[in-house]
């Protein structure tokens, strides 16, 4: 059984170079690049993997499936740009390719300001990334779907999503942008309550207190997160349609 790694990438050259050599032991990796202005591209040729080049235009999932159709292997593994495959995963993921199992769900371990978050909402986070066929579905927070039967994998992947505050600030404003396009209007209750409530929800519902201040910090940006999106949809109300355009 054969197997190809899927990489969304922009403006990732910093972090490329270490995903890709621990992706060594797969068939072919591919790179679907949202139009990079620093080295990724030049980057990810020089570690031999295969690159297209293709304008996200607002939907992640729309570039996933541009990715999976580029795959010629029986297996698919999506990996982000800022995850790590631990050669522990790569092992269990070479072990069950011979599985009667259409997909495997695997378990995401997030450190945020040099700590692993072990509560909250990324606290027990499971994504199916191991797969054959499917689509993708959802512009944003999208999830590939496939046949059953799915399986489980032992072995985290790991993500370092926000190296500092300023680009966190900078992906929640980017991702709200994307879920404002697509999202219904929400109410004066919602607008008003969701942000805090999601706030209590992370940070004492889901323990994020004993993440100590990254879970704290994480907590409030989530809260953050929502209260945007419907800000921003509330704007749309007032002021029609906006077409926003933040860096990501």
């Amino acid at each position: 059984m054969t197997i190809t790694a899927v990489i969304l990438t922009k403006n990732n050259q910093h972090t490329l170079n270490r995903l890709i050599a621990n992706l060594s032991w797969c068939d072919e990796v591919i790179v679907i690049d949202d139009e990079s202005t620093d080295r990724t591209r030049t980057l990810a040729q020089t570690l031999k993997a295969k690159v297209f080049m293709r304008p996200l235009r607002h939907n992640f999932a729309a570039q996933r499936n541009f990715g999976l159709k580029q795959v010629t292997t029986d297996w698919a593994l999506f990996v982000d740009a800022d995850e790590s495959v631990s050669p522990r995963l790569a092992k269990e993921i070479r072990s069950v390719l011979k599985s009667n199992l259409n997909g495997f769900f695997i378990k995401r371990i997030d450190y945020f300001l040099g700590k692993k978050l072990q509560y909250g909402e990324t606290g027990n986070i499971k994504l199916l990334r191991l797969a054959r066929g499917g689509k993708w579905r959802r512009a944003v927070h999208e999830v590939w779907q496939v046949k059953p039967p799915i399986g489980e994998l032992k072995s985290p992947l790991y993500h370092y999503p926000h190296p500092n505050l300023s680009s966190f600030l900078t992906k929640i404003n980017f991702y709200t942008d994307i879920e404002a396009r697509y999202r219904p209007a929400p109410g004066a209750a919602q607008l008003l309550f969701y942000p805090p409530v999601k706030f209590i929800h992370n940070y004492i519902l889901r323990l994020g207190f004993f993440d100590g201040v990254p879970g704290f910090i994480m907590a409030l940006m989530m809260s953050l997160h929502s209260l945007l999106v419907r800000l921003k949809l509330y704007e749309k109300t007032l002021v029609g349609p906006a077409r926003h355009s933040s860096p990501r």
